[in-house]
């Protein structure tokens, strides 16, 4: 049986390859989904991908996986840094997690240094731009 993945694109991702590209590159977030979709069939992985600027909406995709998903990989993108309401949902599925960003957060502003997700999932990976998410989907075995 196929591992059931859940991708979580938190806000603004939907704006990669256009915002900040000197940060987040010129991959769009349609192509890194593609690669994920292929990784995932090359893994015997069923991966199922959500993108929403709103956190009570990642929230609710968060709580809905109990009982259907084995895995979450998830950028919550700014709401790493100040959403309870996604740590607390994610510490309440225990489900396992892989927290994942596209620049390395600890090389930037002072804000963006802290995440109060990174306590509630098995690792992070950041800073290797759209191969975080890659990275991650490759470790699922390993978790």
């Amino acid at each position: 049986m196929a591992n059931k993945v859940l991708i979580i694109h938190g806000p603004n991702l939907n704006l990669l390859g256009q915002r900040e590209t000197d940060i987040y590159g010129t991959v769009t977030l349609d192509e890194i989904n593609a690669k994920l979709i292929m990784m995932g069939q090359d893994e015997n992985m069923d991966v199922e991908i959500f993108q929403s600027n709103h956190e009570g909406e990642i929230v609710d995709k968060i709580q809905k996986a109990k009982g259907d998903i084995d895995f979450i990989i998830i950028n919550p993108a700014a709401f790493t840094h100040y959403s309870v309401a996604i740590r607390d949902a994610i510490a309440s599925v225990e489900i396992p997690t892989i927290e994942v960003h596209l620049s390395n957060i600890y090389k930037r502003e002072e804000f963006r240094k802290k995440s109060v997700i990174s306590s509630v999932v098995e690792g992070v990976i950041c800073g290797f731009g759209s191969d975080s998410y890659y990275l991650a989907l490759q470790q699922i075995g390993r978790i």
